[in-house]
């Protein structure tokens, strides 16, 4: 090959170096951007994994939070017998009977016949007041409308009152403390029997478990009353009989029993005086006596003057 001219050559030789300065340059800014972007990447990178260990971080928190204070539980499925609310019945009623005795022994068979009882009793007698008893009848609660419907055929129905209290909410609520309250005791448990520390963390880890512990017990106690009054109704009956239109005996008035009641009044006020009368002659006599022996000492005026 022959060799070029030497002009020639050295343009080339200088488009040569421009070229690959060009190209040196072209890959510098390849680079730089190659650089940015990873660099980019690399940024959004650790981002992400700060959010994720955040979001890590967050849960852990929870975690440790649902194992200290638990979360309230569920609410629990309510009584087939009340659904949708929990309610405590109470009935009172009045009933006119014809004789108490006999209305009594009707309401004690009516409990029993929906299987309940009869609980206080209370009786009135007296001459001048009417015979009366109240019975608190302790039913099933499913049961109250027909207890309340079967006091009719015992006698006249006078008044009639019906109270219900929901307790739905707080039968709930009480629940849901005793289920967290029975997660913390079994942490503080777990967490004394690994507990090697000093003894008055150790004794505030029993003082705490003891509270929570008597908390439960509190709350159970609730929940076993709420739940035997809902199950259990009351209804307070009061029977009475009719004011009597005659005295104690037959054929005997009211008005004329008034009478001898007031003539027995006054002769017992007679007697209470002459009996008072052993007490006032004595005195009586005494104070006689003593006034003239007084006047007998007093001077007698002389004639002359």
């Amino acid at each position: 090959m022959r060799p070029l001219p030497r002009p020639l050559a050295t343009r080339r030789q200088a488009l040569t170096a421009t070229l690959l300065v060009v190209a040196a340059a072209c890959g510098r800014e390849a680079a730089s951007d190659a650089v940015g972007v990873g660099a980019t990447e690399a940024t959004a990178a650790p981002m992400v994994t700060g959010d994720a260990v955040a979001a890590r971080g967050t849960a852990g928190f929870a975690l440790e939070k649902r194992v200290m204070v638990p979360a309230a539980a569920p609410a629990p499925a309510l009584p087939d017998s009340a659904p949708g609310a929990m309610l405590i019945r109470r009935g009172d009623v009045s009933v006119r009977v014809d004789s108490l005795e006999p209305a009594m022994a009707a309401l004690r068979q009516l409990a029993a016949r929906v299987g309940g009882a009869v609980g206080n009793v209370s009786i009135a007698a007296g001459d001048l007041t009417v015979r009366s008893a109240t019975l608190e009848l302790r039913v099933p609660a499913a049961r109250f409308d027909d207890v309340m419907g079967g006091l009719a055929p015992i006698g006249r129905v006078e008044q009639s009152s019906v109270s219900a209290q929901d307790v739905g909410e707080e039968y709930v609520d009480v629940q849901a403390r005793m289920a967290n309250g029975r997660r913390l005791e079994q942490r503080l448990t777990e967490l004394l029997a690994t507990r090697t520390g000093k003894l008055e963390d150790v004794l505030a880890v029993e003082r705490e478990l003891a509270r929570v512990r008597e908390e439960i017990e509190r709350q159970e106690a609730r929940l076993r009353w709420l739940g035997a009054h809902v199950a259990v109704s009351t209804i307070a009956v009061t029977v009475s009989e009719p004011a009597p239109v005659v005295g104690d005996h037959p054929g005997e008035s009211v008005l004329g029993q008034a009478f001898v009641r007031a003539w027995r009044n006054f002769v017992g006020l007679v007697a209470s005086l002459i009996a008072s009368l052993g007490v006032v002659v004595p005195v009586g006599a005494a104070l006689a006596v003593a006034a003239r022996w007084w006047r007998g000492r007093a001077p007698r005026p002389s004639v002359g003057a």
